[in-house]
């Protein structure tokens, strides 16, 4: 039997370095693709350091980029076959909603959202022809809360969260199953960009000043007790291999208990709990 097939986007780095890692491990031939194959050393140095490097195949793939994607396409041809698909390619952009440029919005669906749906228009009709596949989107607890200060990456989660749902009910009957692994905070990489963003503004004179700072300082106060991202890894690798599978996996520290206070509470009790947080943060 032909070894299964992984391929998972993003895996340059944080959860997407770690899930092909783990995948390997799990008997997965894995894809592990990347914009920047030049970053692929430490990816390839932990996967022989793991006794996997022979399972992993590192491919370019942009997938904000149409040419990038047309090359995997063709790429996919050669394989013709995909089991699972790890849809993690993503950056977390933040700023406050006034001020944050409409190109910056564009940029985070693309990359968040439209790349996942590129990639997964690609992936989808070599499973639909097996009757078999599980695609995982990696969503995040900003997919279930939103958050003051994210909204960038809050919006693009929650629209991820919609098609992924719609993609279940339409697939499923194909034999196809949509996931979505919903982390709290982890200590990866994927703050960085927001907090270039944040960094890259003067916020001197903005009337947000206040906020910005406050959420600063509540990112940066948490990096002590983020949770370990190969719990995440192994969490999407335990999926991979499920015989069935749910539509939603929250985890982390404290993220299904704030997933189910949310929905729990009124909507002015949450606001005022949300607000009331933001305030004690000096």
């Amino acid at each position: 039997m032909m070894k299964k097939i992984a391929v998972v986007t993003g895996a340059s780095s944080g959860f997407g370095l770690l899930t092909s890692l783990e995948l390997a491990k799990n008997g997965f031939h894995v894809i592990a693709t990347m914009r920047n194959v030049e970053k692929q050393q430490v990816l390839l140095v932990e996967a022989t350091a793991r006794n996997v490097a022979e399972h992993i195949q590192v491919e370019q793939l942009d997938v904000t980029d149409e040419h990038s994607l047309q090359a995997f396409q063709s790429f996919l041809q050669t394989v013709d076959r995909v089991d699972v698909l790890v849809n993690n390619a993503g950056y977390a952009g933040g700023g406050c909603s006034e001020e944050v440029r409409v190109e910056e919005y564009r940029r985070q669906f693309e990359t968040n959202v439209f790349g996942a749906i590129s990639v997964t228009q690609l992936v989808l009709p070599y499973m639909r022809k097996r009757k078999s596949g599980k695609i995982i989107n990696i969503s995040s607890i900003s997919g279930k809360v939103g958050f003051p200060g994210l909204s960038p990456y809050v919006s693009s989660k929650y629209a991820l969260e919609g098609w992924s749902e719609s993609l279940r009910l339409e697939v499923k009957p194909f034999g196809v199953d949509v996931v979505l692994v919903e982390p709290g905070s982890y200590d990866t990489n994927i703050w960085q960009t927001g907090q270039e963003l944040l960094a890259e503004n003067d916020y001197t004179h903005s009337p947000y000043r206040a906020q910005i700072e406050k959420i600063q300082t509540h990112i940066n106060g948490e990096k002590d007790s983020l949770g370990n991202p190969t719990d995440i890894a192994k969490k999407i690798a335990s999926i991979a291999v499920a015989k069935k599978t749910t539509l939603r996996y929250p985890i982390g520290k404290g993220v299904k208990f704030t997933i189910f206070m949310k929905s729990l509470l009124p909507w002015t009790w949450w606001e005022r709990i949300v607000l009331k947080q933001f305030q004690k943060i000096k």
